[in-house]
């Protein structure tokens, strides 16, 4: 029996495989079919529907970004999943946020958000309050 967290990595790495050589077949592939899929890229606003996200994509695509995913964390509860995870551009980081749904048997992307991350080296200051 396949392991739905391997399963769920394996598309985050495809879809960053797609996003780094500009693959947008691939990034197709990648995300839900369905009408309900939604992308935060930075500086963006919320773009919402599979054919916006996918225009999108193809935008980004023609001028591929020099981007590695590194420390992919990824999440399983029932046929939903997500991964946060950094993604490096240069002297650049961001930090995303990508989230899966099981559909047919297949994990498929239903939304990617990314932001700008504090540099590796900076040290988190630990908090008594919650922010959430």
């Amino acid at each position: 029996m396949p392991n739905p967290l391997e399963e769920v990595l394996s598309v985050n790495a495809s879809f960053y495989e797609a996003l780094a050589t500009g693959d947008f077949d691939l990034m197709q592939k990648v995300w839900s079919n369905t009408d309900d899929v939604t992308c935060i890229h930075p500086g963006w606003g919320s773009i919402f529907g599979r054919q916006s996200v996918m225009r999108s994509w193809e935008t980004i695509l023609q001028s591929p970004p020099q981007i590695a995913c590194t420390e992919p964390r990824g999440f399983v509860s029932g046929d939903s999943a997500y991964v946060i995870a950094y993604e490096n551009l240069g002297d650049g980081r961001l930090i995303a946020t990508n989230l899966f749904r099981l559909e047919d048997d297949q994990w498929k992307m239903i939304h990617h958000q990314a932001g700008v991350a504090r540099p590796a080296s900076t040290a988190q200051p630990v908090s008594q309050t919650s922010i959430h």
